[in-house]
């Protein structure tokens, strides 16, 4: 019997190992079928572009492209009028070349070699799909959309994040803040802190009336923390809220505290719903060096600030960081989806709605 039970625990470790090495070769095989769709659109909006068909043959082409591409590739559905475009502008947006050169079609039927661009790899590595939704949003700007390409590449990003990324401009927020990263931290280190900042940071992902104050704000980003996390950006881990901090014998409570794991330090952030205020970098500043005596461990790196007000002026802000050792920086941010704070009163709490569901059971 032994024996027996020892052979369907090796049986069934074997059907989990399979289980386990088919799902990976068929995620790399996606992958390589991914790439080589990737390529061949590439090489069919090169010839197309190259060959200045659409200018040869009028605006009918792309049309006329389509119903013979179906017809010799029946059952194939990447061919539509649009999707042959957006193959087109892939090619043009990632070209290297400034002026293509054009081929006569002519020429090209001989089977002489088109004009060969140099190609960023990285364009190969992420589904069609978000790079439609890229070139969308980036059509005549390479580095925009290379960016939005090495990030979905960095984060693993779904189509639903990179829109959202897009949508509300990452790539013109990213890194934005103003901060004395530059005189406070190490070389690479301050790279590194200066790339996890925007500015300004948007919380349109939050429902406030007009006349919020600072609890309501922090109490929504706390209820919504999978956005806030979002938007905050990759590495970053919550710690904590009015997170205790005792100073000398004074009780200090720190509005929200990280922890990034790229930079391997705790991040420790404030929010104000005013304009910025120097006085704010220096308690900003101290909870930097308290999370660096009574949080930090060896392996870590030194804690750094962020401060995120309504508004700043950046001159003032940047002196104001000048006149502090601790790595710090100050940002923004955007809240449009506010509702008239008359709405405020009409609007049912928590405790009424689930009074109005528990009745509801009860009435059943």
């Amino acid at each position: 019997m032994k024996t027996i039970v020892q052979i369907d625990d090796n049986y069934k470790n074997w059907l989990e190992e399979l289980s386990d090495r088919f799902r990976s070769s068929q995620i790399k095989a996606a992958i390589r079928v991914n790439n080589e769709m990737l390529r061949f659109y590439w090489s069919l909006g090169r010839d197309i572009s190259q060959m200045e068909l659409s200018a040869k043959y009028g605006s009918g082409f792309y049309k006329k492209l389509s119903a013979d591409l179906k017809d010799v590739l029946p059952g194939v559905r990447s061919f539509s009028e649009t999707n042959l475009r957006y193959i087109v502008w892939f090619y043009e947006l990632y070209s290297s070349n400034s002026q293509q050169a054009v081929v006569d079609l002519n020429t090209a039927e001989k089977q002489l070699p088109l004009v060969n661009d140099y190609v960023n790899e990285s364009i190969f590595s992420i589904p069609w799909g978000h790079h439609v939704a890229i070139i969308g949003k980036c059509r005549s700007d390479q580095q925009k959309a290379l960016f939005y390409v090495n990030k979905v590449i960095e984060n693993n990003w779904s189509r639903a994040v990179l829109l959202n990324s897009l949508d509300t401009d990452l790539y013109d927020r990213q890194g934005k803040a103003v901060t004395n990263f530059e005189y406070t931290l190490p070389a690479v280190q301050s790279d590194l802190a200066q790339a996890i900042t925007k500015d300004p940071y948007n919380f349109d992902f939050l429902t406030l009336t007009e006349k919020y104050n600072e609890k309501e704000l922090k109490d929504a980003l706390m209820d919504n923390i999978t956005g806030f996390l979002l938007e905050l950006g990759s590495g970053f881990s919550f710690v904590g809220r009015e997170y205790r901090l005792m100073i000398g014998e004074k009780e200090n409570f720190v509005d929200m505290l990280f922890f990034n794991i790229n930079l391997r330090c705790y991040v420790v952030l404030e929010v104000k719903i005013t304009e910025f205020e120097p006085s704010f970098a220096g308690q900003l500043g101290t909870y930097v060096v308290a999370v660096n005596h009574q949080l930090k461990e060896d392996w870590q790196n030194p804690a750094v600030g962020l401060l995120v007000c309504k508004s700043m002026d950046k001159i003032e802000a940047q002196y104001a960081l000048e006149s502090t050792s601790q790595p710090l920086g100050v940002s923004s941010y955007e809240l449009s989806k506010l509702i008239p704070d008359s709405f405020k009163g009409s609007l049912p709490t928590i405790e009424e709605l689930e009074a109005e569901l528990n009745e509801g059971k009860t009435n059943k």
